[in-house]
């Protein structure tokens, strides 16, 4: 149900697990195991007693769902940008550039000089246009990057 809203947390890199596949029960029991905020569509988890931290997402368009989120919790979308996986949500590491030149399309090795990996799936990432993507879908959603301190 939220799936999407996840995946654009990861990119904005904000530490964020999934689990379509948990029952309401489950979910409550990961998220006080790892001290975690439930977002959710689900009326019914309202009704938990004594539920985790939770946000109830108002809207069914993930646009709407990023910017309640951010609101919600003052989050900063620009100052943490792909550092996670996004299909994983493992912290990217920094990889060699040799170390990827059989695993990336020629023309990308050719034309971009950093590369990130995720020690999990093994998924490979650049910058290339995505990153200006993300930056440009954050501002038409009407966020502005934060003058640094």
């Amino acid at each position: 149900m939220l799936g999407r809203l996840a995946t654009w947390l990861r990119l904005m890199g904000f530490d964020t697990t999934y689990g379509s596949h948990l029952s309401a029960r489950a979910l409550v029991r990961h998220a006080r195991d790892e001290g975690r905020i439930i977002l959710t569509r689900d009326r019914r988890l309202r009704r938990v007693s004594e539920p985790p931290p939770m946000l109830f997402i108002i809207s069914d368009h993930f646009r709407d769902q990023l910017r309640q989120v951010v609101d919600a919790f003052q989050l900063d979308p620009f100052s943490r940008t792909f550092t996670r996986c996004a299909r994983c949500n493992v912290l990217v590491l920094p990889i060699d550039k040799a170390a990827v030149a059989d695993r990336v399309p020629p023309y990308v090795l050719a034309t971009q000089e950093r590369f990130v990996h995720c020690p999990r799936c093994r998924r490979i990432y650049w910058p290339a246009t995505h990153s200006d993507h993300l930056q440009a879908e954050l501002r038409a959603l009407g966020f502005a990057p934060r003058p640094a301190p």
